[in-house]
């Protein structure tokens, strides 16, 4: 894999802090405010929300969702208080501040979640088409 494919995957999985500030398409605070893009995504949520509904991002971990933000909700305290299974939540510091270690650590839990959510989907998918050949199947014998 070429360093290229690397950098495309971790903005993929919104691992860098840098890609998760690049998501945030609309977002209805300013830099000011205590959730600012800015803060947002260090406290590792990307933009997941939409036209109707512009304040609802995700953590790149541990994938919990989060909406109704006030101007004066703090990131960290929110991840925290609705996610503090979270493996980014529990090293509770932003990612230049992680060790290699830790950073790594994180990598693997990403993939390994991608990997699981692919492999579910695949399953699903799979067993939906499968249903779907037996019913025709069972359809054609009568």
């Amino acid at each position: 894999m070429t360093e290229q494919n690397v950098f495309e995957k971790c903005r993929d999985f919104h691992l860098l802090e840098k890609h998760r500030m690049d998501s945030f398409k609309q977002w209805p605070f300013d830099e000011e405010a205590p959730c600012s893009v800015s803060k947002m995504a260090e406290a590792g949520f990307y933009w997941s929300g939409s036209s109707s509904d512009p304040d609802t991002v995700t953590c790149f971990l541990c994938t919990k969702s989060l909406d109704g933000w006030e101007p004066t909700d703090d990131p960290w305290k929110e991840h925290a208080k609705h996610a503090p299974q979270c493996l980014f939540v529990q090293y509770g510091r932003k990612e230049s501040d992680l060790l290699l270690e830790e950073f790594l650590k994180i990598y693997k839990t990403v993939l390994k979640n991608k990997f699981t959510a692919d492999i579910n989907g695949f399953k699903k998918s799979f067993s939906s088409a499968a249903a779907d050949e037996l019913s025709n199947y069972i359809e054609n014998k009568k």
